[in-house]
């Protein structure tokens, strides 16, 4: 079996240290990176795509249990934590092992061993992993719907029903008359999926649906901003007017 890559998720650099000497021991495993806070974390998750995740629960920013609802696909978890009181939600979770601090040496690699049996067992490939993923990113297809997993739950939202998306950093905030949802992907990522006939690119920050704009009104000198059916304002910049007028023909 190759190296399991692992990265440490703690707010406390003690805990960090101490997870990071147990794994000392542990030469078929190798530390791609520490973090202390939940956005970090996640972050690294996502990019760098580790076999093993070791996670604390209360931390600044996005806590465990929330860092999990936005993962794009699932890892393999040890919680490491100092409150009893979140060992079946853990579970809930898959996780496969909770560790509650003050942990031992040898309860430590206790949890390492089903690492490696859970790792060792899986069924799936890599390539069927890649396979799908190459599939679903192509860009030759149009998304018509969206998925995202929250609070416990997958919520499933038809392109039809968004009004428009927002950039937040690494991630992209999508709004509907019924909510809005926060989901991993660039705003590019969404126009490549998107049909240009339906959506347009106004401003860096904004992506709207163009059949919930009900106005267009001068903002300043030469700036303009958009009036949705809601009653939603949204700015316009300039190469995004142009755009606009383009795809509304005006």
């Amino acid at each position: 079996m190759e190296a399991i890559k692992a990265i440490i998720i703690d707010d406390e650099s003690l805990a960090r240290d101490l997870v990071r000497s147990y794994l000392g021991a542990c030469q078929d495993i190798e530390i791609l990176g520490e973090y202390s806070d939940g956005f970090q974390g996640l972050k690294a998750i996502n990019e760098l795509e580790p076999d093993l995740v070791f996670l604390d629960v209360q931390m600044p920013k996005l806590t465990g249990f929330e860092m999990l609802e936005l993962l794009d696909k699932p890892c393999n978890i040890v919680f490491t934590t100092a409150y009893n009181e979140y060992a079946i939600r853990a579970f809930e979770h898959n996780a496969i092992d909770y560790l509650l601090k003050p942990f031992s040496n040898e309860r430590f690699q206790d949890a390492v061993r089903k690492v490696k049996d859970r790792i060792s067992n899986s069924v799936t490939s890599e390539d069927q992993i890649e396979k799908i993923k190459n599939h679903n990113d192509s860009s030759d297809e149009l998304l018509t719907r969206v998925v995202v997993k929250s609070r416990n739950k997958i919520d499933v939202i038809a392109i039809d029903k968004i009004k428009y998306f927002e950039a937040q950093d690494d991630y992209v905030m999508i709004y509907t008359n019924e909510g809005r949802y926060l989901k991993q992907k660039t705003m590019k990522y969404f126009e490549s999926h998107l049909s240009p006939k339906e959506f347009c690119r106004i401003h860096r920050t904004y992506l709207v649906k163009i059949d919930q704009i009900a106005q267009l009104q001068p903002y300043e000198k030469d700036h303009w901003i958009v009036i949705l059916k809601t009653g939603e304002s949204l700015n316009v910049s300039r190469n995004g007017f142009k755009q606009l007028k383009l795809q509304l023909e005006i």
